[in-house]
């Protein structure tokens, strides 16, 4: 079998002369640049629309994507927005600034849906038919929030909070207070060109012979349609406040471990309704990729609840999961072949047991094999092929950063059990241990490719303002790396 590499790179960190990255042409460089080094696959994170912290883990809806991806030069070329806005919405260099793109994004915006309303809505109605199974409560909920200067919803009114009774006021609102029905337009909007211009991008890809890999995190924000029009789903109360919260135990990654603060699922009620939250929305991520992977595989086993009054996730508990019932029925559903299952944490037998009855691919981390002896489950030679190898993740340092600050032991090891050459760097030993090892796909995230150290890294696990901010710069792309990246990947068992 062909093994086949790729590389990961979220869409925010694509060069862009507007802040952040978008679905537009340095999106399509991007895909050149994945066919010229022989790539099959760009793994991407979550899509998802962010809040505050701006992470794509914790956002208001598991299907709307993010608006800030919308191509500001696609727009401009339909005639929504004119040179001018787009001169003025500049800013090439440096890391993305989310408090910016807040204050300067959505007015722009706002300015371009003002003439889309002037343009023929056939394919805006259609898309909207098509998705009201969550644009309908999505596009509510975004217009009521805004109505609340997007303050959380535990802080709305009693008659805002309940979404029974703004289901049965929508029209009167709409009637009596144009500017509410408007929000709920715009937000509907926004959705419809995110969809448009991902799909035409995903297309592209498709055609020139790569796979999109994409994320499905395992927990709803708090704050989101899903827990305000479906709360029964989710282990709050009443008044939609916690009860219980999500994270994982302490580890590598955190002494305390890590709080994410999500609400859990009420299982019992999910497996009344024959877990249709969860087939739903897989069914919806299959369309937007090729590849899914399921964030957090052990929590869907056994999940890390804490007391939702808890500072840190050191005092929590491990409950058991309706695993079974549920992946029978994913497995009937859906292609296994498309699945893949993040088991990074803690992973005990039952885990195990389920990764083989499911028989996804499963992922190991080359930067965490060489603490420990040679029973380290991600030393190449203690894993199947059927395996998604990574050097490093978005959660952990790049490897430049991690060469840079391991103990020199550690270091030894790696170089000593990939046989370091002299002609090449650290971090270059790094990558070709993963793609000549027996993993049927290797993984690179961008940045070892161009060896960016600590200012590369995505997310600092459990800190919040420094994370989810870098991105490359334009003029990224050049022969040497594109002979580079090649000769690397030509490593591959053929």
């Amino acid at each position: 079998m062909e093994k086949r590499a790729g590389i990961l790179l979220p869409v925010f960190s694509l060069p862009s002369k507007y802040g952040i990255g978008t679905l537009g042409k340095d999106a399509f460089e991007f895909v050149d640049f994945l066919k010229k080094t022989n790539q099959k696959y760009w793994q991407v994170l979550p899509l998802g629309q962010t809040s505050y912290g701006d992470s794509p883990y914790q956002s208001p809806s598991v299907y709307a994507g993010n608006p800030y991806f919308i191509d500001l030069d696609l727009l401009h070329k339909e005639g929504l927005l004119t040179k001018t806005e787009l001169k003025a919405s500049e800013r090439e260099v440096g890391e993305i600034d989310y408090g910016w793109l807040w204050e300067t994004r959505y007015i722009l915006f706002e300015k371009a849906f003002k003439r889309f309303q002037k343009k023929p809505q056939t394919q805006f109605e259609t898309f909207k038919k098509a998705n009201a199974f969550w644009l309908d409560d999505y596009s509510l909920f975004m217009a009521v929030k805004q109505k609340n200067n997007f303050v959380s919803m535990l802080l709305w009114s009693e008659d805002d909070r309940n979404y029974d009774l703004q289901i049965k006021k929508k029209n009167d609102i709409i009637q009596r207070e144009p500017k509410h029905g408007h929000l709920i337009e715009f937000y509907s909007f926004l959705q419809f060109y995110f969809f448009k211009q991902w799909f035409e991008l995903k297309s592209y890809a498709n055609d020139n012979g790569i796979k999109i890999i994409g994320d499905r995190p395992i927990y709803s924000s708090h704050d989101s349609h899903e827990v305000w029009g479906m709360p029964k789903y989710f282990q709050v109360n009443d008044d939609l406040s916690l009860q219980a919260v999500a994270g994982c135990p302490p580890d590598a990654f955190s002494d305390d471990g890590q709080l994410w603060g999500n609400p859990l699922y009420n299982w019992e009620y999910l497996k009344e309704r024959n877990f249709d939250f969860w087939l739903k929305s897989l069914e919806f991520n299959l369309t937007m990729f090729d590849i899914l992977r399921i964030d957090h595989f052990r929590g869907f086993v056994a999940y890390w609840s804490i007391p939702a009054d808890h500072a840190t996730a050191r005092y929590g508990q491990w409950i058991e999961a309706p695993f079974y019932d549920l992946f029978t029925l994913i497995k009937e559903k859906f292609d296994s072949s498309r699945i893949i299952a993040e088991d990074l944490g803690v992973i005990d037998q039952p885990v195990v047991d389920a990764m083989n009855f499911c028989g996804y691919p499963g992922m190991k981390i080359l930067q965490f094999a060489f603490g420990g002896g040679s029973d380290n489950i991600h030393l190449p030679h203690n894993f199947s092929e059927n395996t998604i190898l990574y050097t490093g993740t978005h959660d952990s340092k790049t490897t430049k950063e991690w060469l840079d600050t391991e103990s020199e032991d550690e270091i030894f090891r790696a170089f000593q059990y990939m046989q370091k050459r002299e002609d090449e760097s650290g971090v270059g030993t790094f990558i070709r241990g993963a793609m000549t090892s027996h993993a049927n796909i290797a993984i690179i995230p961008m940045q070892d490719y161009l060896e960016v150290g600590g200012i590369g890294r995505i997310n600092l696990p459990s800190t919040l303002g420094t994370n989810w901010k870098w991105r490359l710069q334009a003029n990224y792309i050049n022969d040497n790396l594109i002979n580079y990246v090649k000769t690397l990947t030509d490593y591959r068992p053929k």
